[in-house]
């Protein structure tokens, strides 16, 4: 629906305007045969690749945070590999489904996701802790105090 109206009355229908008050569902009117093919076949081989990561650095270590809504921490797997790469992987498995329903619009995705990370000389390798809490989880990677030089005062004589 158009949230601006038009200025030369009437109602617009042109498929290049932005502001047209035509809604076309491009999945929804595409030809599929619907009927013949079971919800399942668009879930399996619909990617879950589309998990976002945020990396943020604080003053004492790399945070990383993954949201896997849906996931159990059993079906999340965090790894860090000799090369100093942090890598997140899973799957979430299809859902049964039910012969007798009917399905509308299949949106949530499934399958195998894999993401990887090559962390900076100042990471703590052996010290990296994950967790998961409601959803999303948290990489903690500490990184390597810097070592301040040290300045010492010398005698000046004379």
């Amino acid at each position: 629906m158009s949230l601006i109206p038009s200025w030369f009355g009437g109602r617009r229908s042109d498929a290049l305007d932005p502001f047209s008050l035509d809604f076309w569902d491009s999945i929804e009117d595409f030809p599929f045969p619907s009927s013949s093919l079971p919800a399942s076949t668009f879930r399996e081989n619909s990617a879950f690749v589309n998990t976002r990561i945020d990396w943020r650095e604080t003053p004492k270590a790399h945070v990383f945070e993954a949201d896997l809504p849906g996931l159990k921490k059993e079906e999340v797997k965090v790894e860090i590999e000799d090369d100093r790469v942090l890598q997140i992987s899973g799957e979430r498995k299809v859902e049964k489904e039910d012969k007798n329903d009917k399905w509308h619009r299949v949106e949530r995705s499934s399958g195998k996701f894999m993401r990887s990370f090559r962390l900076p000389e100042d990471a703590k390798m052996d010290q990296v802790k994950a967790s998961m809490e409601n959803g999303v989880l948290t990489v903690t990677v500490p990184k390597v105090e810097e070592k301040k030089p040290e300045v010492k005062a010398i005698q000046i004589s004379g």
